[in-house]
């Protein structure tokens, strides 16, 4: 039988991959990842994003070679190459998984589609994470969702058993500084591979749920808590089925133990299965619109923020010196460590769409570089829920000053990130920028220099920001828009015909409505 190519995207395994195992019994198989340079020339690429897919295909090699194929790698663009490749070594069929990626990533696919027809190539797709492609109606999604979460996890193809087929031609991988990435490389990131990955899974699994509750917020508990497989999830090192399928084991290995940890393990794991459900859930508001990378869902905010551009406010809260603590330590940590709590990034995204009064695309294509485990459909929706442009969202304003007094209530966080601030007295912490001169005197830290004042008056500037928002969200007409919205990407949480809500989707299921 004739070749198949197997183009490995964002689901860098051998593990629960239903193109890989499709393929080998076709026959013959060419495992292919594409290093497309349009692709890392984007504004929301980083090297770090591009050092931990390196880290994770040597991984997906040695998976790959243990059953008998090798990975091909290749420079160029995907028509590109598959035109290459189709001149030199005719293929039948192409298979992948399904991405929800960037407007570059849908335009590619597209092309890849078009380009296939042409040339007489099958290409079929398999959907991962639960999101369903040309989904008519949010109204089934949730079960939809739950069947894939429960189909079986297909096992990795035997040892030997591929009949692997090489590429006629080897590229060598790209040096970063000829992609355009940025030279920066958090020190403290985490790295790729399934193999990392399993462990930090099995570590959360066994042992660091039970702080899942009441952990996750603090920036202080938040790396220990939090379960850490978000940037394994979004390069697909990890399939969500099996995330999904091994927490719920957990669970019910959990069940009716005597360990002192267990109960609070079980709610922990409770928690985090709902969260996977937010995991498709904000994927799919992505696949069903794509423009809302790059414009208002509610198009009724058009003009709220374009115009209003502060470029100094921007590069203050870029460099972390924005005078808020709180906020230019979580700037700190991301630049070490490329990852922050969920907490943390929202009160980033509050600041910098309330205070500062910036608009969410620029600040979310710089937090983008800034986040290792960027996921287009969750962030986009994340930014502008965030930036209160959904139209159908409460406002969500996080006070910085009083997130530090809950969540860094010592100062330890802050302390740790910002070391200007270690001699100042406890009182002042949160807001040095009051401290009498004899104070600054006494600690040796005096603001305007060795910290920066606070950009704008924090109540001030937030209450003119919401004042905004709702004289707009007032109005007639963007009232009226929302129905739309909510029949497309809204969360059903109560079913239509019975008035009814239906059965949370997983135990303690926390609901979003958008």
């Amino acid at each position: 039988m004739g070749t198949t190519v197997v183009w490995f995207k964002r689901d860098l395994r051998v593990h629960d991959h239903a193109p890989l195992v499709h393929a080998a019994r076709q026959g013959p198989v060419l495992c292919l990842y594409v290093v497309e340079p349009s692709l890392w020339a984007q504004p929301d690429c980083a090297l770090q994003h591009y050092l931990f897919l390196r880290e994770s295909l040597r991984d997906l090699a040695q998976q790959l070679r243990a059953c008998g194929a090798a990975l091909q790698l290749a420079v160029g663009e995907v028509t590109e190459v598959l035109a290459r490749l189709h001149r030199l070594q005719p293929f039948e069929r192409l298979v992948a998984h399904e991405e929800t990626g960037n407007g570059h990533t849908y335009a590619r696919d597209r092309a890849v589609a078009r380009w296939c027809r042409a040339h007489g190539v099958l290409w079929q797709e398999w959907p991962q994470h639960g999101v369903v492609r040309r989904l008519p109606t949010r109204d089934r999604w949730h079960a939809l969702w739950q069947a894939h979460m429960q189909a079986p996890i297909l096992p990795a193809p035997p040892p030997g058993s591929l009949q692997g087929v090489t590429l006629p031609w080897q590229d060598r991988w790209p040096d970063p500084v000829t992609l355009g990435l940025p030279a920066h490389d958090p020190p403290l990131r985490q790295h790729g591979g399934r193999t990392l990955g399993q462990q930090v899974l099995q570590a959360f699994l066994q042992e660091r749920s039970a702080l899942y509750r009441g952990g996750i917020s603090s920036p202080l508990t938040a790396p220990d808590a939090c379960s850490r497989l978000s940037p394994y999830l979004a390069l697909g090192c990890l399939g969500m089925r099996e995330v999904v399928q091994a927490t719920q084991q957990r669970l019910h290995a959990l069940q009716g133990s005597g360990h002192p940890w267990a109960g609070r393990q079980r709610q922990g794991l409770a928690a985090f299965l709902s969260r996977l459900h937010w995991h498709g859930h904000f994927i799919q508001k992505l696949e069903s619109e794509p423009a809302l990378e790059f414009h208002n869902l509610h198009r009724g905010y058009d003009g709220l923020r374009e115009h209003d551009g502060q470029q100094a406010h921007f590069a203050a809260l870029q460099a972390g010196r924005t005078g808020w603590p709180l906020v230019d330590a979580c700037v700190a940590m991301l630049r070490e460590s490329g990852w922050l709590n969920f907490r943390m990034r929202a009160m980033l995204v509050s600041v910098a769409a309330y205070p500062l009064w910036l608009h969410w695309r620029p600040v979310g294509l710089w937090l983008a570089q800034q986040f290792l485990d960027y996921e287009p459909g969750i962030h986009w929706s994340q930014m502008q829920m965030q930036a209160g442009t959904t139209g159908i969202n409460a406002t969500r304003v996080y006070n910085p000053v009083k997130q530090a007094q809950d969540h860094d209530p010592q100062g330890i966080f802050v302390r740790r990130w910002l070391p200007a601030l270690r001699r100042v007295p406890d009182s002042w912490l949160f807001e040095p920028w009051r401290m009498p001169p004899d104070v600054q005197a006494r600690c040796g830290v005096q603001v305007g220099r060795d910290i920066p004042a606070p950009l704008v008056d924090l109540a001030g500037a937030t209450r003119a920001a919401k004042a905004r928002v709702h004289a707009l969200r007032a109005q007639a007409p963007v009232r009226a828009a929302k129905a739309a919205i909510v029949e497309k990407h809204g969360s059903r949480r109560v079913h239509r015909s019975t008035g009814r809500r239906p059965a949370p989707p997983a135990p303690q299921q926390q609901r979003l409505d958008f």
